[in-house]
Parts: C-alpha cells; structure tokens; sequence
C-alpha cells in the first residue's frame, strides 16, 4: 500500500483514467470490428470517416499509438477496396 498522500492519490487518478481510456479503447474496437463487418461499399464509405476521426482523437489524447491507428486505418481502407 502507499505511505505518501501523494501516492494514493495517483492510485485514484490512476484507475479513473484507465477506466476512461478503457471506455474509448473498446468503443474504438468495436466501431472498427463493425466497419470490418460490412459488406455494402457505399456504407463502410459513409462509416469511414466517423472511424477515422475516432482514430485520430484517441491518438491525441494518447490512448493508442499514432502508427496503431494509422495501420488500422490502413487495414480498413484495404477492406472497403475490396469490397464489391
């Protein structure tokens, strides 16, 4: 357990912001996974950019890495080409 008053307070500050970054984490996840579910071009195509901003904010507020984000939106554009 922490002896500094200081410490536990980083304790506290600690798991709120990893339950924060947890929250936009799998709401990111699970916004990509249902990109790569679709099978209608014109959809994902409309999908795309609200992803791809999501993407980008988590990058500034440094939940994921800059090079994450841009291999997924990578991957995705590579989907949505492949898309019929």
């Amino acid at each position: 357990m922490a002896n500094h008053k200081s410490a536990e307070k980083r304790i506290r500050q600690t798991k709120t912001r990893t339950l924060h970054n947890k929250y936009y984490a799998k709401t990111m996840r699970n916004a990509v996974r249902k990109l790569r579910a679709m099978t209608d071009k014109e959809e994902a195509l409309k999908m795309y950019p609200t992803v791809q901003k999501m993407l980008d904010k988590l990058v500034v507020k440094n939940i994921i890495h800059k090079n994450k984000a841009a291999n997924l939106k990578s991957g995705l554009m590579k989907h949505i080409n492949g898309l019929g």
